[in-house]
């Protein structure tokens, strides 16, 4: 497995290393691995984690208690994902896929109440500019 120090993964993931760092204290990222200088040794594991967190907090516009949650429940998701596929137990499974249902039905309700919030936003915005253009056309007039 290959091992990145800090510098490579601010620049793949376009943040600064002062923020990998944050996000490391308060939890949003795992803490990785230590040379035996100290040096941080991030997986590629932990530059996809970063990167679910830039798109949840510019794309979908999350606070960090948002990202914190949705990290969260990622997290629960890809254990009860190993869980479901280290098992043969066929109610087990089951059991696993209906836990991972939720999850992801949950993760879809934080998204929908973002895009809900959005769709308000445009909307008012979309009033504004044609209230501008009405008001440009009658100049026009």
């Amino acid at each position: 497995m290959d091992n990145f120090k800090i510098d490579d993964v601010a620049k793949e993931c376009g943040l600064t290393k002062r923020t990998i760092r944050y996000y490391e204290e308060i939890g949003l990222l795992s803490a990785p691995d230590r040379s035996d200088g100290g040096t941080r040794l991030y997986t590629r594991d932990h530059i996809d984690q970063l990167k679910q967190i830039v798109n949840a907090r510019d794309v979908l516009g999350f606070t960090l208690q948002e990202i914190q949650d949705f990290v969260s429940i990622s997290n629960r998701l890809a254990q009860r994902h190993q869980e479901y596929l280290h098992t043969e137990d066929v109610e087990q499974k089951r059991q696993d896929l209906q836990d991972i249902e939720r999850i992801v039905a949950r993760q879809l309700e934080i998204i929908d109440q973002k895009l809900a919030k959005i769709a308000d936003i445009r909307q008012a915005t979309e009033v504004r500019y044609q209230s501008v253009q009405d008001a440009l056309n009658k100049l026009n007039e």
